[in-house]
């Protein structure tokens, strides 16, 4: 959801003005019935994909939630669900919002997401975040403490990221994790990040295929790491705990931001001396 666009910081820690000025009305009863009839086909195709490759923690989301492909969710009954559980509530917004809005809002347990559904000819892959990639990749998690803790400490460190010159430092550790991360459990690899839960063919690869890298979790290593926007990811990085992300990102971060100014981007593909395979 990051764009680089700039608002007025001094709005970055009041979440209602937040709301007003970028949130909209998801219109619910506006949706078509052949809108919800695609939810349901990519809510059916997508849960068949996601036993024995999501994480435990994301379906449990979707018990949760009961997100179970009925149609497209309506975000106030979703955000009563939430905050009961985790304290955040999902915002409807227009599309892809500021930096500083998205930063802001996640500190404040607000989920920025997109209300409109994909096209029909969309089906299997879209360039910019729609409902189905936001609230079936992304909300399942954050009825997760540990994450939800998570994602919000990330918003708070993307707020003081502004003045270090470094979103996209920050943003890389967004995808590699949030978007395309994987966890390490005692039944194997699990898929959590959204970029991955929500894509049918990521699903498999992310797991099965022998061509990615799949490299043990380092936040600088993940700094400095770029990524793949329309394709296939070639590398994953990969945690042993959602413990592990709130960690390392409760820590300061400008000591981090200064010893990686200078520092020579990895290739997509690229592995160095210090990583460790999974």
């Amino acid at each position: 959801m990051i764009v680089s666009e700039t608002v007025d910081l001094g709005i970055a820690d009041k979440p209602d003005e937040l709301i007003r000025l970028f949130g909209v009305d998801q219109a619910w009863y506006d949706y078509s019935n052949a809108e919800h009839k695609l939810w349901q086909r990519l809510h059916t195709r997508q849960s068949a994909l996601l036993e024995g490759r999501a994480a435990g923690e994301f379906l449990d989301g979707i018990h949760a939630l009961d997100l179970h492909g009925d149609g497209i969710p309506d975000f106030e009954v979703l955000s009563e669900k939430l905050l009961a559980l985790t304290g955040w509530r999902v915002i409807p917004v227009a599309g892809l919002i500021p930096d500083e809005a998205f930063f802001g809002m996640l500190a404040a347990r607000l989920f920025p997401a997109a209300r409109f559904l994909r096209r029909e000819d969309q089906l299997d892959y879209i360039s910019e975040p729609d409902i189905f990639h936001d609230v079936f990749g992304h909300v399942p998690m954050l009825t997760n403490p540990v994450f939800a803790d998570y994602l919000q400490a990330y918003g708070a460190g993307g707020l003081r990221a502004m003045g270090f010159g470094a979103l996209d430092q920050l943003a890389r550790l967004y995808w590699y994790t949030v978007e395309f991360g994987l966890i390490e459990t005692s039944d194997g690899l699990r898929i959590y990040g959204s970029g991955i839960v929500s894509s049918p063919s990521e699903t498999q690869y992310a797991v099965e295929s022998a061509v990615p890298n799949r490299i043990r979790f380092d936040l600088k290593r993940v700094m400095r790491t770029l990524y793949e926007i329309d394709d296939l990811q070639k590398s994953y990085f990969v945690i042993r705990s959602y413990g592990e992300l709130f960690e390392a990102t409760g820590q300061d971060f400008g000591p981090i931001y200064r010893s990686l100014a200078g520092a020579e981007t990895i290739p997509s593909d690229g592995r160095i001396a210090d990583d460790i395979l999974v």
